[in-house]
Order: structure tokens, then sequence, then C-alpha cells
């Protein structure tokens, strides 16, 4: 008899949710999977059970807790794509901001009163040219990075007022896959730039740099960009200082050194053999020129280091876990 104590994880499906599920399983618990599988994959659950609902859903979501014996939840459920966000904010406050207190509201009903939250450097919003500390937050520039950073505040009010404990974690750009092939990065369309290039590296689709006229060494944006599988580490940190009895808070999580886009583009062309080829556009709205995280709050709270984001491992697990996908996408 399996006696793992269980884990609810919204938006289980998902890229970062599912290997969280993994990495959550490998610690000795068992991650009930709840996802609407609009975006996630059925395919990717396959360390516990799936239910397919709706974080909305306060009731059901209540209902499964009980029915696994949660005692914790990690939050990835949520609507990401930044562009979309300028052009939809409705899509994004109903979903990502009404959906969580769903979400909540499930919890203080079933009280399990621990949640570890996926959240977003884009809380920041523009930022200077050095690694941006947690007292940054509070500038975000477009509807995604709001509706985070409003999750957040109703998290702080949350916890002083219910006892309901969270951890927000920032990150940036997460990459790569899991080395043994089991998930990855897979969603249609696919808007993140390494997934997005080795499929124009391979002929099914453009590929555009957005902007080279930014003030950086390239003219191209610059971000910081974290393994999954170093976030799925920070998750397990997180929830078992929660279990422990920590009150949470609000960290980032990143490699504090940054990218730019071009030389991404330069990685993949070295780990494949070929260049990406690419038009150059216009900026998007919302988008900043330089975000790259500030971790050391991270460091010293959650015991959190970056073992995997070197750019060598990113790319060569995306390129490995991108040859492999590729008949999915197609099918």
């Amino acid at each position: 008899m399996d006696l793992r104590q269980a884990v609810l994880v919204t938006g289980g499906a998902g890229y970062i949710g599912a290997h969280c599920c993994k990495a959550l399983y490998a610690a000795g618990y068992l991650p009930v999977c709840y996802d609407n599988l609009s975006s996630g994959h059925e395919a990717f659950v396959k360390w516990g059970p799936l239910v397919v609902g709706d974080i909305a859903d306060s009731r059901k979501v209540a209902e499964t807790i009980a029915a696994h014996g949660v005692i914790a939840v990690m939050h990835f459920a949520a609507f990401s794509a930044v562009g979309e966000s300028v052009i939809d904010p409705q899509k994004y406050y109903q979903n990502n901001l009404a959906g969580t207190l769903g979400l909540l509201q499930a919890m203080r009903e079933t009280n399990v009163l621990k949640l570890v939250f996926s959240s977003t450097g884009a809380v920041y919003g523009q930022a200077d040219s050095k690694p941006i500390a947690e007292a940054a937050a509070g500038r975000p520039i477009n509807p995604y990075g709001m509706s985070k950073w409003m999750i957040e505040q109703v998290l702080a009010d949350y916890r002083r007022a219910y006892g309901l404990n969270s951890f927000s974690l920032r990150y940036f750009n997460a990459c790569g896959d899991d080395p043994d092939g089991d998930v990855g990065e897979l969603r249609d369309p696919e808007t993140h730039l390494i997934p997005r290039a080795m499929m124009a590296l391979q002929g099914h689709v453009d590929f555009s740099v957005f902007g080279d006229d930014y003030a950086t060494p390239d003219g191209t944006a610059i971000r910081d960009y974290i393994h999954v599988a170093d976030l799925a580490a920070a998750h397990i940190l997180a929830l078992k200082h929660l279990l422990d009895g920590h009150q949470g808070g609000a960290f980032n999580l990143g490699t504090g050194s940054g990218f730019s886009v071009l030389q991404i583009l330069k990685a993949i062309e070295q780990e494949a053999g070929r260049a990406v080829p690419h038009v150059v556009r216009e900026r998007r709205a919302g988008d900043p020129e330089f975000l790259v995280a500030d971790s050391s709050a991270a460091f010293d709270v959650l015991g959190f280091r970056a073992v995997s984001s070197d750019l060598t491992t990113i790319v060569r697990t995306a390129w490995a876990w991108h040859r492999k996908a590729h008949p999915l996408r197609t099918a």
C-alpha cells in the first residue's frame, strides 16, 4: 500500500507542473494532478491520479482535496503569454486571478493551508540592467504580470487573515527539459523562444526576433534562463519549509546572469550544427529589455541553488526532447 502524502498540483499536466509532479514523486509524495487540459497533456500525468477540472470550480477542488487527503497545494494553472495578455486582458484576469480565488476558497473550506504558487519575473516590469531583488516588485507592464502580482497580494492578505501560508516563487524564463525524456515543453501554438527556435530549425514554423534596438550589447532582450529541473527542486524545498511550519514569502528563482536572444540562437546553432533561420521584427508591447533575478534570498532561506541551468545543459536537454516530441506535435 502506498502511504505517500498527497499534494494537489493544479496545472500538473503542463510543462512546469509535470516536471514538478515527477520531482514530488521522487521526493516521496503523491502528486494529484488537477488540470482542465486546455493546454496540458494527459500523457504527461505519470506519477499520480488525474482529475480533470477547472480551478474556479471551488466545489470540485474541495472534493478532490478531501478525496485524496491532500496536505498542500502547488499552483501552476494559469495563462502565461505576455503578448496575448495585452490583447485580451480579461482572459488573464478571469482565469489567473478569479480562478485562484476559487482555488483558495476550496483550500480554506478543507483546511489545507499550505500553497506553493508559481509566480513570475513579470511582476517587476521594466527593470534596471542589474539583477532584480524581491523588493523591486509591483511594477508590471502587462496584464499577465499584473494578474500574478495581484495574486501575490491576495496571498499576503490570506496569510495574515486566515493563516494560509504560501511561497510565491518568481521565475523568469523556464526552459530545458527532463533529461530522462519523460516530459517536456510542448504547447500549441508554441510561443517560447527556445522550442520555437528549434521548430524553426526543423522548418515547421517561422521565427522572429522581436526588437534588435534595445540598449543591450547585441540589441536584443536579455533574460535569466532557468532549467525546469531547478525550478522543480525549488518547489520541493518550498513545500518542505511550509510543512515544517514556515509562513512563506516571495522569492526569485534564477541564475543571476542573463542571455540575449541572439546568444540563445547561437547556443542552439552550436548544439544542432546549423543556424536558426529568423527575421527581425519590431518590439512587442509589454516586453521589458532586461530581466535577471537576484536569487540570494531563495538561497539563504530555502537553500536553493541552480545546478542545471548552464546554457549547454538547457539547450542539450531541450534539443533532445524536441526531436523526440516532434511526432506528437504534428499528430
